[in-house]
């Protein structure tokens, strides 16, 4: 027995949307789709015309479709952007290599410009290098961090105004859930942000960011790319199954199978939870070495770049006893006293410890 679109009325249903389990045919379910993004970019106030702006483009599902997504209510509301793909290629043979012939069709596909920036040419390593370097724990971390400058590297080239990311609502619930289970709760509003605005420094080196995915489901972003033929990479980063947030991830997938508005609920709890006064993000500023945005003197990239080019690549990462080490025998170059001091080896080493950065 066949089942009637809730909203049309007219036509069958074929699917029952993950988020408000209505029964929806084809057509209204695009509809639906499309105007609960654009009422995300028109409330949010995400962008404003003649915008420039960067689409992180990855290949992968969210991606395919937010730029997808983005041409289309482009065209249709007139909003009056210039859409350009942008894409970080991290150096992870048999990921990301295929992943990027995606965003090549989809380029064509859409009639997108398109610009690849990579680990290797950016920092000189590349994930692979990197892994070898550190291991399988703690990868994420890096990736994390080197992939978020890239990304302003990138739009600050192409002058962009603003990045446009494919974070869904299932991410952001991720990373509030991580926020919370490390205490850092301070972060709990940027992360909760539609659009990051960061504190104001010279004209042109802050990128701000948004997500108009940000209270549409995974799995409705999945039913959307399969239903309109789009292509995309569905394969999952290879060395994504050991970080942290698999783990939350895991555990945010049981509580959905039991409560299908588990993943907006945690979104509106992290939007509405109110941190006290005194907890406090550090405040921005520049970083010495590459200028780039940073919460202290220098920035976390430089530290872990600055660890792998000196055969300590858990400098960024961890005080282990090696940093611990270093940081004793870390002095100026004028009053040098520590024990290494007569080495013709030994280098003064000018780096400011932090603490873990996250993603957004």
């Amino acid at each position: 027995m066949s089942i009637e679109c809730s909203r049309c009325k007219t036509s069958r249903a074929i699917l029952k949307r993950p988020k408000t389990k209505d029964a929806l045919c084809k057509e209204c379910f695009f509809l639906c789709f499309e105007n609960e993004v654009h009422d995300t970019i028109v409330k949010g106030k995400l962008f404003k015309p003649g915008d420039k702006v960067a689409i992180g483009a990855s290949g992968g599902k969210d991606s395919t479709v937010l730029a997808y997504m983005m041409k289309l209510l482009n065209e249709r509301h007139n909003y009056g952007l210039e859409l350009i793909l942008l894409s970080i290629d991290e150096g992870i043979t048999g990921y990301r290599d295929d992943s990027l012939e995606t965003v090549k069709k989809n380029q064509e596909e859409y009639s997108l410009p398109l610009t690849i920036l990579s680990y290797k040419d950016l920092y000189g390593w590349s994930m692979d290098d990197i892994v070898k370097k550190i291991g399988l724990k703690n990868n994420c971390t890096f990736c994390g961090v080197f992939r978020r400058q890239a990304l302003d590297r990138g739009a600050l080239k192409l002058g962009c105004d603003i990045i446009v990311t494919g974070h869904n609502a299932d991410d952001v619930a991720e990373t509030i859930l991580m926020n919370i289970l490390r205490g850092d709760v301070a972060r709990l509003k940027r992360c909760t942000a539609k659009r990051t605005e960061s504190e104001v420094l010279d004209e042109g080196t802050v990128i701000p960011r948004c997500k108009p995915f940000i209270y549409t489901y995974e799995k409705e972003i999945v039913m959307y790319a399969y239903f309109k033929k789009l292509h995309y990479f569905s394969t999952e980063c290879i060395y994504a199954p050991n970080s942290y947030r698999g783990h939350v991830r895991a555990f945010l997938k049981d509580l959905e199978s039991i409560r299908s508005s588990t993943i907006l609920d945690i979104i509106h709890s992290g939007e509405t939870l109110v941190v006290k006064e005194q907890v406090r993000l550090p405040v921005q500023g520049k970083c010495e070495k590459c200028g780039f945005i940073s919460s202290q003197n220098i920035c976390k990239a430089c530290v872990m770049l600055e660890g792998l080019n000196k055969g300590l690549p858990r400098l960024g990462i961890g005080k282990s006893s090696k940093v611990k080490i270093l940081k004793r025998n870390t002095k100026c170059e004028d009053s040098c006293d520590c024990d290494n001091s007569n080495s013709s080896t030994h280098k003064p080493i000018s780096l400011t410890m932090t603490s873990e950065e996250r993603l957004f």
